[in-house]
């Protein structure tokens, strides 16, 4: 079974919350991300989102605009950074989703990047640029291949788009807390648990909750309400940080595992 399905599978027949942090592909290398990744404990992380550095991002605020950047300008390439995880998979207990631009995704063809970020290891994709509309062929692949597409529902999406949403999605929904891009925030939006009771009820499936969310007091609020939370930005800022100090790939890897494990505080205890 694919290994973000079983783990999902698991959490949610359990009724156990899970974390999903984000972090940056390839930066400041793709030695460090595998650094990183080989560190998550896949006890409280269901899936660690893989961020793919893109030179004009839609949905990402300023803190990973800026890794974006400085990966672009050291030379950073997709194929480089799937055949590092290709080669240390065994070594990364966690599940994997890549955050990839449609852009990237149709300039190698649906089936030929899905194909190579399968072999990969990665789990899942999640393409934020990619209209509900647009995305039968490429939810297709993934099913064929078993590396589903999981859809992103905004606040502002209408019942019947969050159904058509929804039905593409696997296996969780990644429902954004805020509509705009990405980063901190101090505090989340007061309507959020009423809009994820909705879309659970109307489509059954999991909800996953990012944007904006960067305390453990952020986690322990939404992990209250959804099955997984996903953070992004306050770990990109800790690695902006490490990689400024000219911090080595084991250095960045304790920074951010740190910061993950004090999220993780946050989730219900087992």
């Amino acid at each position: 079974m694919n290994r973000l399905r079983e783990a999902f599978d698991q959490r949610h027949a359990a009724g156990r919350r899970a974390l999903l942090p984000y972090i940056t592909g390839g930066y400041p290398d793709a030695a460090t991300t595998v650094a990183i990744l080989r560190r998550i404990d896949p006890r409280p992380c269901a899936c660690a989102e893989i961020g793919i550095p893109f030179s004009d991002p839609i949905a990402d605020g300023p803190v990973i605009q800026t890794s974006f950047a400085r990966a672009l300008a050291c030379g950073f390439r997709v194929e480089t950074l799937f055949d590092e995880l290709q080669r240390h998979r065994d070594d990364i207990a966690v599940p994997l989703a890549a955050m990839v631009s449609y852009s990237i995704v149709y300039r190698r063809g649906p089936r030929a990047f899905m194909t190579a970020a399968k072999a990969a290891g990665i789990d899942a994709l999640i393409v934020p640029d990619l209209a509900a509309e647009e995305a039968d062929e490429l939810a297709a692949v993934g099913r064929e291949l078993d590396c589903p597409l999981v859809m992103l529902v905004a606040p502002t999406s209408d019942a019947v788009r969050r159904q058509r949403l929804a039905a593409l999605s696997e296996p969780f929904i990644y429902y954004q807390a805020l509509a705009g891009v990405t980063g901190e925030r101090s505090a989340l939006p007061a309507d959020l648990a009423a809009h994820v009771h909705e879309l659970r009820t109307e489509t059954g499936k999991p909800i996953c909750v990012g944007f904006g969310i960067s305390t453990p007091a952020h986690v322990a609020a939404v992990a209250a309400i959804a099955d997984g939370v996903i953070v992004g930005s306050a770990l990109v800022r800790r690695m902006n940080g490490a990689v400024e100090q000219g911090a080595t790939a084991e250095a960045i890897a304790a920074v951010v595992n740190g910061a993950i494990a004090e999220l993780a505080r946050g989730l219900p205890a087992e």
